[in-house]
């Protein structure tokens, strides 16, 4: 069986810089180890042009999956989803709109997640919110798809409903 591959890039000037703590990354980090992924992460990173980086040599090591946690706000500095949506080949957008679903539950500030999911290569990529919030809703999404997901990017074919 082939070892599934995750990399988290954390998407956190102020982090990156040391003047703030990431409480998100290692909670990533954490649940893919979980769910029996080999992790590298979480690197963090100021947002814009770091992560844009990040995440191309991400993608030249093929992993399985790539979560990014930060940088989907308002803010001029958030660039994540525009950084993310150039690599993407097809995105996933029923994954987005589940995530800001579930988080208007707990915040009305969901709906301001810009976040992408799609599919590079063979790569299935996820922006979470940079809160623990919506990181925990995040990976409840993940959490009943990621399997399937992987296993259609691996040429795997739907289960059959039919006995």
């Amino acid at each position: 069986m082939t070892r599934r591959t995750a990399v988290v890039i954390v998407a956190s000037t102020r982090a990156a810089a040391g003047t703030a703590v990431d409480r998100t990354g290692p909670v990533i980090a954490a649940w893919l180890a979980e769910h029996g992924f080999d992790v590298t992460g979480p690197l963090v990173v100021r947002d814009g042009a770091d992560v844009a980086a990040s995440l191309r040599r991400a993608l030249g090591d093929h992993p399985s999956l790539i979560l990014t946690t930060g940088g989907t706000g308002l803010s001029p500095s958030d660039a994540t989803p525009e950084a993310t949506r150039e690599l993407l080949d097809r995105e996933v957008p029923g994954f987005m709109e589940e995530l800001r679903r579930r988080g208007l539950a707990s915040t009305p500030n969901a709906l301001l997640t810009r976040g992408y999911a799609g599919v590079a290569g063979t790569t299935f990529i996820v922006n979470l919110p940079g809160s623990p919030g919506g990181v925990r809703d995040g990976l409840g999404v993940l959490g009943g798809v990621v399997d399937h997901v992987l296993d259609q990017l691996a040429g795997g074919d739907h289960p059959s409903s039919v006995p």
